[in-house]
């Protein structure tokens, strides 16, 4: 039992904040690298959005991958930072890299909504009217129309950016077997993509685990999967994640170190 590790399905560098915080609660991870971001050639539309990005009364960032194709961008052709933006992060962590690396102040989904959303995003009373406003929506190639035509809807002009696209990738096979046999203690996915491609590697066994996913809206599409025990997180950060990853497993089962427990 003790060898059962959680599954954690995050993408790229910022797993391993993820894996730390899970293991600071006494349990073991293993990374199921099921997909690669990758930042698209920029194109000469993309270029001319760059160097027009002053028009903007606002930015809306829908990723930490997002956040860093943005900041590459300013880095390219602001050296000066444009002033009267307004910028939005859908989820805490995208808040955090866009304050860090641009050192500006960030909008995010309201604190009593729970969760780091689209749909809770669009609740703040900022984004509720919006007649005559520019609107620059930072994201990857496909996603969810949700915020573009919401945007749209409410008076806004939306010029959608693609920068990154995401890869999906077989699991390693001998985590494969562990989604055949049911072999982890849980499982922790926060992509409605990434959820949907692991399902047709998951059999009957894997389906009974705990899955802890970061919306109400994810566990939605993970119970007509078939996933038997969506848990849902407060929240996409790893603290969140975290914290409902030891809350679904056997608490016996771990060995929590209290000062770990603080640095998280």
């Amino acid at each position: 039992m003790a060898s059962r590790p959680v599954l954690i399905t995050r993408p790229g560098e910022r797993a391993g904040p993820l894996a730390e915080a899970i293991e600071a609660r006494g349990l073991p991870v293993a990374r199921l690298e099921v997909m690669r971001l990758e930042p698209l050639a920029e194109t000469p539309a993309a270029r001319s959005t760059w160097l027009d990005v002053d028009q903007f009364d606002k930015v809306v960032v829908v990723s930490p991958f997002a956040a860093e194709c943005l900041v590459d961008a300013l880095d390219r052709y602001w050296p000066q930072l444009p002033v009267g933006i307004d910028y939005y992060a859908v989820g805490a962590s995208t808040a955090a890299a866009l304050h860090h690396h641009l050192g500006v102040r960030v909008r995010v989904p309201p604190p009593d909504s729970g969760e780091d959303t689209s749909e809770a995003l669009l609740r703040l009373a900022s984004l509720r009217a919006l007649d005559g406003q520019r609107v620059l929506l930072v994201a990857g190639e496909g996603g969810r129309p949700l915020l573009a035509d919401t945007l749209e809807a409410r008076g806004a002009t939306v010029t959608r950016l693609a920068v990154y696209r995401r890869r999906l990738l077989d699991p390693a096979p001998p985590l494969q077997a562990r989604l055949a046999e049911g072999d982890f203690r849980a499982l922790v996915v926060s992509s409605g993509e990434i959820l949907e491609y692991l399902a047709r590697w998951c059999t009957g066994a894997a389906l009974n685990q705990p899955l802890i996913v970061s919306s109400a809206r994810l566990a939605t599409l993970a119970g007509k999967l078939g996933f038997r025990a969506p848990v849902v997180a407060r929240g996409a950060t790893p603290t969140a994640l975290a914290t409902a990853v030891a809350d679904a497993c056997d608490p016996q089962e771990a060995d929590v170190d209290q000062d770990d427990l603080e640095k998280g």
